[in-house]
């Protein structure tokens, strides 16, 4: 077998099973690349060389990530974060670089050396933070603006230092003439290819777009970026310019969004080769034998960037927690530091010996970076006494607001979904109490009068305040799990009888939301297939009232709760309802006759249906077998007509 192949079914091999595994873990697939890389090259297993050839198979993943910042430089969205962009982000980037230059020019380092560091270090994995942010539903709160705000100017600063960079090797005169030169001609790619390039490229996507070919809009995707790349690395810049020079052109065109979704997969192909790549560089023997520096390159770094970004929030006005917050986030060395180091590497301005504990350095820190920014929310709440007395204000003023509702709906989340739910209670005269996390959503649905507030619905405190004791459900109305499942945690140690629905994407999280105490799980796949069936089947002939009876039976079969509601005083009035099938929650205490008891040896009678037992607010059997034997403290949802419930109910409690 030829070593080329053998070497490349070796590192797809590694790729594959160290991707499940971080997946299962939850922890971003860079670090299991860092770690394949580490492991299969030459300093370990040896199985894969560091090499001019493995350099620059790796080089097409920085031109591919280069190529999707570029897709997503935005004026508007420049002009709109301008404050955390320019601001915090150029402050952070200039006095970490200016610092990182002045301490390595007095250990005789130079200052070359300080201005890659230094731009190495002021970079922060956009690919961990992101993901944290909207895993945690930060995004739209003050600190996750300010930190997508800085990781921002960050991916645009590292175009700076790409260019900057390869003249740095030199010295004197020539460096400075080198610099000049490297400066005119990035001066003139971005103007030609920025100002005279933009109509050429919408014009030739269109012709491509026109054929209706997808293989050939890829492949043009695939020349527009490696051809750019090429006329930058000619003109004596970086591959990774051009890509980035590229995406910004396409990213004014109307095939911005198609073009993303079609680069992905070669993106991240290549970009975790890239990470494989930086991985075989990485000699372990140099990392033992200098551990001591490792952990000062690790701890002193990562709490001055720390300490200075919390800094520089707070002089642009942040709160002191949202200050640290920010801090805690952006702490971590990132990707863009990894391919920076490569750069300087390939051209000798880091020596080996502070290269080596460096690259170890920061890749333990993004190693470490979801435990610190899993552990922040608790040591902010700590450190600051006035983070204390904001969230007890927040829920201050949800208590007050609610205090006068009884039988009401609680709305987690005021998004599209949550604001066309609360219309339909408004039209059915039901009161409702929302929240949402997104301040600016909160002070315009509040000014259009609805009742909404800020506040995050994943604290016990805030939902308790929001009447959660005399509620009627709650609906959370966003597509989050580990939010949802959150919610439903606090919600039934609380309130364990209290009907919940939750709103998913698709069907893939049902059986878990379900087992966490969920009522019903509404999925938008299976709503939105059941629009689109009735339409097609309308308009293929098929009568109304047939259309109708298949989704409802489709929906009978699906969602429990379509058999039946749970009855309350505002239907008392209405003499139908007492005909129609309900449900009906009963919670058995300790002393109940069911307890211990099989579904069998309770006989509630044909006309009652148990539809689900929740256990400990945790887990969910849906429609339970006869030989199900009940517990003390179950909740027990029935389905019947309200004669037969109380019989049931009766039978249940006292035999």
């Amino acid at each position: 077998m030829p070593q080329a192949l053998l070497q490349i079914l070796i590192l797809l091999a590694a790729a594959v099973v160290v991707v499940v595994v971080c997946r299962l873990a939850k922890l971003p697939p860079i670090l299991g690349y860092l770690v394949v890389g580490i492991v299969v090259g030459p300093h370990a297993l040896a199985l894969v060389p560091f090499d001019e050839t493995t350099r620059y198979v790796g080089e097409f993943g920085v031109v591919f990530l280069m190529f999707s910042i570029g897709l997503e430089f935005s004026l508007a969205q420049l002009k709109a974060m301008r404050r955390a962009v320019f601001g915090l982000g150029l402050a952070q980037v200039a006095i970490t670089t200016l610092f990182a230059m002045v301490a390595l020019h007095f250990v005789d380092y130079g200052w070359q050396a300080g201005l890659v560091l230094g731009g190495a270090l002021a970079m922060s994995s956009t690919a961990i933070v992101s993901k944290m942010l909207a895993e945690r539903m930060e995004l739209s709160t003050a600190h996750g603006r300010d930190v997508m705000g800085i990781l921002l100017f960050q991916d645009l600063a590292v175009v700076a230092f790409l260019i900057v960079i390869p003249s740095l090797g030199k010295s004197g005169a020539e460096l400075a003439a080198s610099l000049g030169v490297a400066a005119l001609k990035a001066a003139i790619a971005l103007s030609v290819i920025l100002f005279l390039g933009q109509r050429p490229m919408r014009a030739w996507f269109n012709v491509v777009a026109r054929q209706r070919s997808s293989e050939l809009f890829v492949l043009n995707v695939l020349l527009v970026t490696l051809g750019l790349g090429a006329v930058t690395e000619t003109l004596g810049l970086s591959l990774a310019l051009g890509a980035f020079l590229a995406g910004m052109l396409i990213a004014e065109t109307e095939y911005r969004y198609q073009v993303e979704e079609d680069i992905k997969p070669f993106r991240d192909v290549l970009l975790g080769l890239f990470f494989i790549v930086v991985g075989t560089a990485l000699d372990l023997s140099v990392v033992f034998a200098n551990l001591p520096l490792v952990a000062i390159l690790l701890v002193i770094p990562v709490l001055a960037k720390l300490v200075l970004i919390a800094a520089l929030a707070r002089l642009f006005r942040a709160s002191l927690a949202s200050a640290l917050r920010v801090g805690f986030y952006l702490a971590q060395a990132g990707e863009l530091a990894l391919v920076m180091l490569a750069l300087a590497t390939r051209n000798d301005i880091l020596p080996p010996g502070l290269m080596q504990p460096v690259l170890a350095a920061m890749i333990l820190s993004m190693c470490l970076a979801p435990l610190v920014i899993g552990a922040a929310d608790r040591i902010v709440r700590k450190l600051t006494a006035n983070d204390w007395l904001a969230r007890a204000a927040q829920v201050t003023q949800i208590a007050a607001r609610s205090m006068a509702r009884q039988d009401h709906i609680i709305i987690c989340g005021f998004g599209r979904s949550g604001q066309n739910l609360a219309r339909l209670l408004e039209a059915e005269d039901i009161p409702f109490v929302a929240m949402d996390s997104d301040p600016e959503r909160v002070r315009e649905a509040a000014a259009d009068g609805s009742a909404v507030m800020y506040g995050d619905a994943g604290r016990r405190e805030v939902l308790v305040s929001a009447g959660l004791a005399k509620a009627r459900a709650v609906a959370i109305t966003f597509a989050n799990t580990p939010m949802a499942l959150k919610i439903l945690h606090h919600v039934h140690q609380q309130r364990p009888d209290l009907p919940v629905i939750v709103r998913t994407v698709d069907d893939g999280e049902i059986d878990r939301l379900h087992e966490a105490g969920a009522t019903e799980v509404v999925p938008e796949v299976l709503e939105g297939s059941l629009m689109l069936a009735s339409h097609s089947l309308l308009l293929l002939g098929v009568p109304l009232a047939r259309v109708l009876a298949r989704i409802r039976h489709i929906r009978e079969e699906r969602y429990g709760l379509f058999r039946g509601f749970f009855h309350g005083a505002t239907d008392a009035a209405d003499a139908a309802d007492n005909l129609q099938a309900r449900l009906h929650t009963v919670v058995l205490p300790d002393r109940a006759t069911a307890v211990g008891r099989t579904l069998a040896e309770v006989a509630l009678g044909k006309n009652v249906e148990v539809t689900s037992v929740r256990r400990r607010g945790v887990s969910t059997r849906r429609q339970p077998p006869s030989d199900w034997r009940f517990e003390a403290g179950d909740v027990v949802i029935l389905l019947g007509r309200p004669e037969a419930l109380v019989t049931a109910e009766r039978r249940l409690l006292r035999g």
